[in-house]
């Protein structure tokens, strides 16, 4: 049986997984919470999730 993912900053259930860009130096799936907002840290304008 496959471990489940969890979140390499908050240890939530990452559920969709999202994998963080390779400048954030972060060893490990994100939740889509702790994705999006380090997306609104480290990129200008506005960011809507689809």
């Amino acid at each position: 049986m496959a471990k489940k993912a969890t979140c390499a900053r908050c240890s939530a259930a990452a559920r969709p997984r999202y994998l963080p860009m390779e400048s954030w130096r972060i060893p490990g799936p994100l939740c889509g919470k702790c994705y999006s907002h380090l997306i609104d840290e480290h990129y200008d304008g506005e960011h809507v999730r689809v």
